[in-house]
């Protein structure tokens, strides 16, 4: 009943958005996108991703199978448009095998599986369905942040980010003088954050096959729902972020008609009373918070559990996004320090839900919760105050992240389970020669 009402309640969204897209952007949604890779040429690697998850619920041998029929498929749709010189987008000749082997063993599991097998089948489709819907769900939440908020606060954002000594502007100066070495690792490390969750999801996952079922808790369900509610606050607190609204744009010169001065990142803006500017609309208004640093909060987190290699890379992936972020000017230091506390809420969230709320669990929300509202609240209307007063604002604004980040910790290794010390077999007494 839980899985299918979620998956009620997700098809519901799915078609809201896709009515939304449409009235407010004049263009198909999630679901028509979705549907048109069925022939059309998709992206390649969401749908391998959403393939990769979804075999964790199968044998070897049926992993192999899938793969099989999955290159198969490609190829035979690579010769077609090779044959009819098709045009394809940016480029990708491949990608649909995938979404053709998913779509395959959902009508397996309806048609040829029965009770258990039959549902643990079908979680695992719906997971990489859910995985590759995220990501169309996610673009169309940008275009219509884009097309329905004609004004953003970045005035306002970049004013309270004197009180952390504008790291963007800082971070900026830093990538460019180590370019190109530093922009391409960086810029990798970004684009790939997708892979990354795959791949400590799969460490989580490992075992679904064995013993057929899913771990209570795992990372791709932090991902879509930070990437679900992420969104609605890019409507609530539009900003595009400095490269935008104080540099040349990310393509080096779209933006500069629209910046409020062409600043980024050699000199900070002056502190002055904020007020909302127009913007144009294209640009996506997805920097607060920054949802690319509460991904990688959460593959941090995640990763902590496994093998050493995993949670040295969970670590560097954290570090690096964090890097990027700030150094390509995508994001201001306000919007990181709110992405982190948006993370561990939505993450103590979850597994509160899966343990059961108590206490601990309730206090651990409600003050992550208590202390991004007032991360926002102070953005949007103590800026001058906050950049006025750097040497007490920027400690006040680490330690409210800080004090949740100490609290997750806490409330979490309250919850996980000790090893306690093993019980000492009972001596034996010793047999005297005569027995």
């Amino acid at each position: 009943m839980l899985w299918a009402t979620v998956g009620v309640a997700t098809l519901g969204f799915l078609i809201t958005l896709e009515i939304a897209a449409r009235r407010c952007a004049g263009v198909p949604g999630p679901m028509t996108n979705q549907l048109a890779e069925v022939v059309l040429a998709p992206k390649p690697g969401p749908l391998y991703a959403g393939m990769a998850l979804m075999m964790v619920v199968l044998t070897w041998r049926q992993r192999f199978i899938a793969a099989g029929v999955a290159i198969g498929i490609d190829i035979v749709f690579v010769l077609v448009r090779w044959a009819v010189h098709a045009r394809t987008t940016d480029g990708h000749l491949f990608g649909n095998g995938a979404l053709w082997v998913m779509l395959g063993c959902a009508v397996i599991a309806v048609t040829r599986r029965t009770g258990q097998e039959r549902v643990l089948l079908l979680k695992g489709v719906g997971l990489g369905l859910l995985l590759v819907a995220g990501r169309k769900t996610g673009d169309t939440w940008l275009l219509i942040t884009s097309k329905t908020r004609p004004t953003v606060l970045d005035p306002y954002v970049a004013t309270a980010d004197h009180a952390l000594g504008n790291p963007s502007w800082l971070a900026g100066r830093i990538v460019r003088a180590t370019d190109p070495i530093g922009p391409h690792v960086l810029h990798l490390v970004y684009a790939q954050l997708a892979v990354a969750a795959v791949v400590v999801a799969l460490y989580q996952l490992r075992n679904v096959a064995v013993e057929r079922r899913f771990p209570s808790h795992h990372l791709v369900r932090t991902f879509l729902v930070i990437g679900l509610l992420g969104p609605g606050i890019y409507m609530i607190f539009p900003v595009v972020g400095p490269v935008f609204a104080y540099g040349p744009g990310a393509s080096g010169t779209g933006g500069v008609q629209w910046a409020v001065a062409n600043l980024w990142p050699n000199t900070p803006p002056p502190v002055h009373l904020p007020h909302p500017v127009p913007y144009d609309a294209i640009t996506p208004r997805n920097c607060m918070p920054s949802l690319h640093t509460a991904w990688a909060t959460a593959i941090f987190v995640h990763s902590r559990k496994g093998p050493r290699v995993l949670r040295y890379a969970g670590t560097f992936w954290l570090i690096a996004t964090l890097g990027a972020t700030l150094g390509f000017g995508y994001h201001y230091g306000a919007d990181l320090v709110a992405g982190v506390v948006f993370a561990l809420t939505i993450e103590g969230a979850l597994r509160s839900l899966d343990r059961g709320w108590d206490r601990s669990g309730t206090q651990l929300v409600a003050h992550g919760a208590a202390v991004f509202t007032a991360l926002l609240v102070s953005y949007r209307f103590l800026p001058v105050e906050m950049a006025e007063h750097p040497w007490i604002c920027g400690p006040l604004l680490l330690l409210a992240m800080s004090s949740v980040v100490y609290g997750y910790v806490r409330t979490t290794r309250l919850w996980d389970p000790k090893a306690g010390p093993g019980r000492q077999p009972e001596p034996q007494p010793e047999l005297s020669p005569a027995a």
